[in-house]
């Protein structure tokens, strides 16, 4: 029943204060971390946590998909991928949006094969870099998942000279993580904090699909050092224009 949350304004709540989100269902704060993290402990468990949240809650939708308050019933169905399966991610995995299950079709019958792996986008997808050093940054690691026959699948790709297309900044980065440096990637299941910036040596990823990324945001760094930072750049400059 305790979760770590992001509450804003979270300077205004104190240890002890409740959060009452109707006469149900209520939180109570724990402890604050310098970072803004809130610990809550709400007054369900389990299962009917889950069921609470769904009924009281509503979808955390980024800042710039603007909904009235509150969001809409939709939404919990249209910001989500078609090929979701295991609950625990904090946010979509928003490239992988793009796809339908017609795409994924037409994909397929075109010779393009489909490998998928589990991947929980964690809340440090949400902070942006406030070092100057981006060595001195911290990153907030994301628990991913690789079955062995999806990475016998990848392996079997890249040796046949075939390209290694992942869906996502995160998927590239659990692909980097479980890959040696030989570019094999073995079976991986746990934590990856990988921190991508430029010069970093690529070992498995060949190109990327991806949306576009806010600036001082460790997403931004990581395509700027896998296309050069001045393709980004014209990159941006023509979607502006």
């Amino acid at each position: 029943d305790h979760w770590w949350s992001f509450a804003r304004p979270g300077r205004k709540l104190k240890i002890g204060d409740i959060i009452t989100f109707s006469e149900e269902f209520y939180a109570t704060v724990k402890a604050k971390e310098e970072d803004g993290d809130i610990l809550l402990s709400f007054n369900e468990t389990r299962e009917n946590l889950t069921e609470a949240l769904n009924k009281y809650g509503s979808m955390p939708l980024p800042p710039y998909i603007k909904r009235p308050r509150g969001g809409l019933k939709e939404d919990f169905e249209h910001y989500q991928t078609v090929f979701a399966s295991n609950p625990g991610a904090v946010a979509a995995p928003t490239a992988g949006l793009h796809f339908t299950d017609k795409l994924l079709s037409t994909l397929t019958s075109k010779g393009i094969e489909l490998a998928f792996i589990t991947l929980h986008i964690g809340a440090g997808t949400f902070l942006p870099v406030k070092v100057n050093d981006t060595k001195f940054h911290n990153m907030h690691p994301e628990w991913g998942e690789i079955e062995e026959s999806t990475a016998e699948k990848i392996n079997i790709v890249k040796n046949a000279g075939g390209k290694i297309i992942p869906v996502g900044t995160t998927v590239l980065r659990l692909l980097e993580t479980a890959a040696d440096k030989n570019g094999v990637i073995d079976k991986y299941s746990g934590q990856t904090d990988l921190f991508i910036t430029p010069g970093y040596q690529f070992k498995i990823s060949d190109q990327l699909i991806t949306n576009f990324h806010l600036p001082k945001s460790t997403l931004f760094m990581l395509v700027s050092a896998f296309s050069g930072l001045d393709q980004i750049k014209l990159a941006y400059a023509h979607a502006i224009e």
